[in-house]
């Protein structure tokens, strides 16, 4: 991944995002060529591993990876237009761009078909997931025959980091006047979360 170094954040926010990021890419080099699935990881930071499960349907968690597995990971992302920028005022010499946040994560892909590991990784991720809520769903709030019977379609998937390369291009490069002019026009756009996001990251 190409990271000029203002677009280059320290391990705090790598491990922010790589605790609380969306849906991530799963993607494997296979003999049938490049396969790739959305999924929700849970980040296991003391043993530096994503767990998260697959559809037993899917086929792709039969077919061997070849070398790294790679997660895709993404934070806010927004269309930037050179409108914002107090620059455009003064000289024009501006463009449009778009601000992001990802983690390429990749690892050693492990496959587990075991009913007691895949149930503890459900359980993790409904965790961190239902965790916030008012009134936060448990797999106990289900009758346990259905529970086992839901385990048995899904397939645990688990990933040993090996290394990760993060950008957070969050016009960190522009002048402080368009990074105020830029968290305005999110903000009046309604949205908050990338807002934010150049707000905390700026320089």
């Amino acid at each position: 991944m190409y990271v000029p170094a203002h677009f280059a954040p320290d391990d705090d926010a790598v491990q922010e995002l790589l605790t609380h990021h969306g849906a991530a890419d799963l993607v494997t080099s296979t003999p049938q060529g490049l396969v790739a699935t959305l999924l929700p990881f849970v980040y296991d930071q003391e043993r530096n591993r994503l767990l998260g499960h697959v559809a037993r349907n899917n086929e792709h968690w039969r077919q061997p990876a070849q070398g790294e597995a790679l997660i895709i990971m993404r934070g806010p992302d927004s269309y930037i237009t050179p409108s914002w920028y107090a620059s455009k005022a003064e000289h024009g010499r501006v463009v449009p761009t778009w601000n992001y946040v990802t983690a390429h994560v990749y690892g050693t892909l492990t496959v587990h078909d075991d009913p007691d590991w895949v149930a503890d990784v459900v359980r993790r991720l409904t965790s961190h997931h239902e965790g916030g809520r008012p009134d936060p769903w448990s797999a106990d709030d289900v009758p346990a025959k259905f529970f086992t019977g839901q385990l048995r379609a899904i397939v645990g998937i688990e990933v040993a980091i090996t290394r990760i390369e993060a950008k957070f291009k969050l016009s960190q490069n522009r002048p402080p006047a368009d990074i105020d002019g830029v968290i305005a026009g999110l903000r009046q756009s309604g949205d908050e979360v990338s807002a934010a996001a150049v707000e905390h990251h700026r320089r």
